[in-house]
């Protein structure tokens, strides 16, 4: 089936980004420590990190992919909670000094500039270790077969063959003549592994087969480097109050991304393309996917 002739879902997506995105932020209120003892201040930090608000994508991945498994919520919410936290740290660390050097996030101070940046650290380290304890917590899943099986699958996405590894393309990126295939590798690593660990996690959470967890991945994939793309047509065609972050940062560092490669039409219409193919990938879910496969064309339509 073309991108011409699929027809767009029309669910109200951002209404139930807010719906999940409440339910997620509810469990992480008594997931993560309260801020007391003498250690308290890295609690606050981590705290402040994880409650800047947000659209809490990848927690709503999790939750729509376990609902087409009709996995308890409940489950789903703590699986969604811990990849929420470990990408709080991410964006913890690349704020740093020694990394983006940002000053603002979400419309806020970045961690480092509200706290210091030891505490940032810190901060982001206890977000990582504690997405972990969550996953291996059997009220995630009475399973220690599947528990094992999340924390493996989101290592592996975090660590240096997935998000640490694009992390380190995009500090390499200014000083290589990347062309469109590494920056696509580059993105799929830094930004949507975890994005495809967000989508497999329901299956994984309702023990069906690969070929499930596959489908979803390969939705995420398509959904992921769409994303991507949006972010960079924001960062050239953006202003910082709308977006809630800096904007230009690609072309001050001299670094490729699609857009600059293929331009702002060429790059929005592969877009388009890849949120087409990842709504198809769910049709064999029917209607009960229509939320999640419209959620592709939601992002590019977005403004931050």
């Amino acid at each position: 089936m073309s991108s011409d002739t699929l027809t767009k879902p029309t669910p109200d997506v951002s209404a139930a980004l807010t719906r999940d995105a409440n339910a997620v932020e509810a469990v992480l209120e008594r997931l993560l420590p309260q801020p007391t003892g003498h250690h308290a201040r890295v609690l606050e930090a981590m705290r402040y990190a994880t409650f800047a608000g947000g659209k809490r994508l990848r927690p709503y991945l999790v939750l729509a992919g376990a609902r087409l498994f009709d996995v308890p919520e409940a489950r789903a919410l703590r699986a969604a909670s811990a990849i929420e936290v470990l990408h709080t740290y991410s964006l913890v660390h690349d704020d740093l000094p020694c990394m983006d050097d940002d000053d603002l996030r979400r419309g806020r101070p970045t961690t480092h500039r509200k706290f210091d940046e030891a505490t940032a650290v810190l901060a982001g380290d206890g977000l990582l270790t504690i997405a972990f304890e969550i996953l291996a917590d059997e009220q995630t899943h009475p399973s220690g077969e599947v528990r094992a099986r999340l924390v493996s699958r989101l290592a592996k996405a975090a660590g240096g063959e997935g998000m640490i590894g694009g992390q380190m393309m995009d500090i390499e990126a200014p000083s290589h003549s990347f062309g469109p295939d590494e920056i696509i590798l580059l993105q799929r690593m830094k930004t949507g592994a975890l994005f495809e660990f967000a989508a497999e996690a329901g299956p994984i959470l309702a023990e069906v087969g690969e070929a499930d967890q596959a489908r979803l991945r390969s939705f995420a994939r398509d959904m992921g480097l769409a994303f991507q793309i949006a972010d960079d047509l924001i960062d050239v065609t953006g202003d910082e109050a709308a977006a809630g972050k800096a904007v230009g940062k690609d072309a001050a560092a001299g670094k490729a991304t699609l857009v600059s490669l293929w331009g702002i039409d060429g790059a929005r219409d592969k877009a388009q393309q890849l949120a087409a193919s990842a709504a198809e990938t769910l049709e064999t879910y029917g209607t009960k996917a229509d939320e999640l496969k419209a959620l592709p064309y939601f992002l590019l339509d977005r403004a931050t």
